[in-house]
């Protein structure tokens, strides 16, 4: 199958734009039975309009992109920029089955979804959303310029993220991704975001958690305070117990973080009661 040149192509950049535009929204057509579906369908709009010349080409392309979608969210702007190359070469030359155009979507939601949820969802946001706290605590929470910064960058990454999906995943067609997992780039990137998620959150366990105990233990000649005593075998020791214990009854056991988040809140202000923490 060679490759088209540029005369033979009917996308352009402003084509591209479009489809950037109108997959801004891939996530808000959300249905039980389809996911992403119609949102992804509406991102092939400008795509399907431009390339196909009847109603019977336009309405099989359509009804094509309405299957099964899922992946994550700035991510699939990869499979939308390769699904434009693959229609356009189907309308064009007709030389690819069209049942392999949903053959590439299924191959690439999976490693895709991996790589967004664990970049941005698993490090990217907790990052930035820890020093946006940290920075709006520092401030009193007077200061704007946490929310801010969270937005700006966030905003930002996901931005660039879906523009190099649709031009390069166009550009490069369906060997851009699948190029990536032969070489074993979209394990390690998965690995390496795992590890620098746990580093981050084991940093913010220290400085979001804030759990004392005023305990002290008197006798005729010393003062033993207990909270000096666990700073001894391990600084914010009681924190990182307890959030371990969040975590254990959230994976383990199943427990509802809602039901956890609750039962902090009585717990914290009982023992603040009995004089148990601080």
């Amino acid at each position: 199958m060679g490759e088209m040149n540029k005369d033979e192509r009917r996308l352009n950049r402003h084509d591209l734009w479009k489809v950037l535009l109108y997959s801004l929204a891939i996530e808000s057509g959300c249905s039980v039975t389809k996911q992403e579906a119609p949102g992804y369908t509406q991102a092939m709009i400008p795509v399907i309009e431009k390339v196909y010349e009847t109603k019977e080409e336009k309405a099989e392309a359509y009804t094509r992109h309405t299957q099964l979608f899922l992946t994550e969210g700035r991510m699939a702007a990869f499979c939308v920029g390769v699904s434009a190359a693959m229609e356009e070469r189907l309308a064009i030359e007709k030389d690819i089955e069209p049942d392999s155009i949903n053959a590439i979507k299924v191959a690439l939601m999976g490693p895709l979804a991996g790589i967004g949820d664990s970049l941005i969802h698993g490090t990217l946001r907790p990052i930035m959303a820890g020093i946006a706290c940290s920075l709006a605590a520092a401030s009193g929470y007077t200061s704007v310029a946490g929310p801010a910064i969270f937005l700006l960058v966030m905003l930002s990454v996901v931005m660039i993220v879906r523009y190099f999906g649709i031009f390069k995943g166009y550009s490069s067609g369906m060997h851009l991704v699948a190029g990536m997992q032969e070489g074993g780039i979209l394990d390690k990137l998965t690995k390496y975001a795992a590890i620098a998620a746990f580093i981050v959150c084991g940093g913010f366990i220290s400085s979001l958690v804030y759990c004392s105990t005023p305990i002290v233990y008197q006798t005729e000649e010393t003062t033993i305070e207990l909270q000096s005593v666990l700073d001894g075998i391990m600084p914010n020791l009681i924190p990182l117990l307890y959030t371990l214990l969040m975590y254990y009854l959230m994976t383990k056991k199943k427990v509802s973080p809602i039901l956890l988040m609750v039962g902090t809140m009585v717990l914290g202000i009982v023992c603040v009661y009995l004089g148990i923490l601080s």
